[in-house]
């Protein structure tokens, strides 16, 4: 759903709805990537679920891909995957073979993030679809949340933009194999050693890039923080394609609406530099599937973050920072 009208549906539930559960940390009262619940002192559960889908022609790719992205909100609140439950919808006449290699996609994407598929739930669906619910842990004093961003943080992504123009052009068959492949590789990278680099340098807040874009989970954290992030678009990463792509103007339908409820929440608030080609600032609007992280370090401690993540054997792109004033604003 788009990020408005999913705001309008949620608003029938009250937070606190059957009394205040002193041990959910994280749920509707401050809507985040998952929730979170504590369980002792030192141990929390995180809770998530997403599905959509295919996105990919491949049933094995798309089942991976599509477990990757659920797991990304565990590891958007800094969290560690313990196990999965599959939620799928087929078609009755999709041949079962098909079905067993997405099942297989997502259960050894699972198993390379260390977790399980522990069962499941499937219903016949016209419209294919498939994803997880997921359940992580976390120190309950050490859990990432959108507003967590600090004034003079300096802001990482984990991750290039452009799988959402990517695998809209491929629907359409406007793109090549080779442009496709490094979009399917990227959305295939776990955001496990994102978050683990991000504990490890005590990041003061993240989130993934999703459905909303890189501007619309921006703005989330915008608003529950009260800062504000400043992006340098020279320093932005892109996946190869993407940005010939854009410019051709191969966006989702979901690019326009992001935008639209960006414009709507931060108004004035959202500043871009005139000289930024229209292109490039689409791609900032667009959805993403299994996209980075984006979090938050302390300026004495950014140093390290690019040399945990090169120790690792991944890349990560320092994008910007974050400043007083509750604005985005992005520069050349």
């Amino acid at each position: 759903m788009a990020p408005g009208d999913l705001q309008e549906v949620l608003g029938a539930i009250k937070p606190g709805a059957g009394g205040e559960i002193h041990d959910l940390l994280v749920g509707l009262g401050r809507a985040d990537d998952a929730a979170v619940y504590r369980l002792t002192p030192d141990l929390a559960i995180v809770e998530t679920v997403d599905f959509f889908p295919p996105v990919v022609d491949d049933a094995y790719t798309w089942g991976a891909v599509a477990a990757a992205n659920a797991m990304s909100d565990v590891y958007a609140m800094g969290g560690e995957v313990l196990f999965a439950l599959a939620v799928a919808g087929f078609p009755r006449e999709l041949p079962k073979a098909i079905i067993s290699e997405v099942f297989r996609g997502g259960a050894e994407k699972v198993a390379e993030a260390g977790g399980v598929i522990a069962g499941g739930h499937t219903v016949i669906d016209p419209e294919p679809k498939y994803g997880l619910c997921v359940t992580g842990r976390v120190h309950p004093d050490r859990v990432f949340i959108k507003g967590g961003l600090r004034a003079g943080d300096r802001l990482f992504l984990s991750k290039p933009l452009g799988t959402g123009v990517i695998t809209t052009a491929a629907k359409d068959g406007a793109t090549s194999a080779e442009i496709v492949a490094g979009a399917v590789a990227s959305m295939l990278r776990l955001n496990r050693v994102a978050a683990q680099v991000a504990q490890a340098v005590g990041a003061h807040g993240a989130t993934d890039i999703t459905g909303f874009g890189l501007l619309g989970h921006g703005a989330e954290m915008v608003e529950a923080s009260g800062a504000g992030i400043r992006v340098s678009a020279s320093r932005l990463p892109f996946l190869p394609g993407a940005r010939d792509l854009a410019d051709e103007g191969r966006f989702s339908g979901g690019m326009k609406r992001n935008r639209r409820h960006l414009d709507a929440v931060l108004g004035p608030r959202l500043v871009i530099d005139a000289s930024l080609p229209a292109g490039l600032v689409g791609l900032l609007s667009e959805s993403e599937t299994s996209g980075g992280l984006l979090f938050g370090v302390s300026r004495d401690r950014a140093g390290e973050v690019a040399a945990a993540f090169k120790e690792r054997g991944e890349t990560c792109a320092e994008i910007g920072e974050v400043t007083g004033a509750a604005t985005i604003t992005i520069v050349p």
